[in-house]
């Protein structure tokens, strides 16, 4: 398994803010899709629900300490230990976020 973080963040490391993303660049979200397609991706809950639904073209794996949460079109896990027990889509998987998801890993 090849774990790879991608971010992007302002000059201060601001990486999101209210559940958005600080600026609004096309060529960042196709560079972002284009590296991270066929891919799994792993996000924190927040960032998930931010997004309002799963990432296509991506096995979407949200991470979150609450055992009742669930999504339609996710796969859920409670620890980063929890990628051993997954079937993965690629070995290699991304982090997208957000700011605890990234300090896990």
């Amino acid at each position: 398994m090849k774990l790879t973080g991608i971010v992007a963040m302002t000059p201060d490391r601001l990486i999101g803010q209210e559940g958005n993303l600080p600026w609004h660049l096309p060529e960042d979200l196709r560079f972002f899709k284009r590296t991270t397609s066929g891919h799994p991706v792993v996000m924190g809950r927040k960032t998930f629900e931010s997004i309002g639904k799963p990432l296509p073209g991506r096995q979407n794996i949200v991470l979150t300490r609450d055992v009742s949460w669930a999504a339609e079109g996710v796969e859920v896990i409670h620890s980063p230990e929890g990628l051993t027990g997954l079937e993965l889509q690629d070995p290699h998987l991304f982090i997208i976020g957000g700011a605890q998801i990234y300090a896990l890993f």
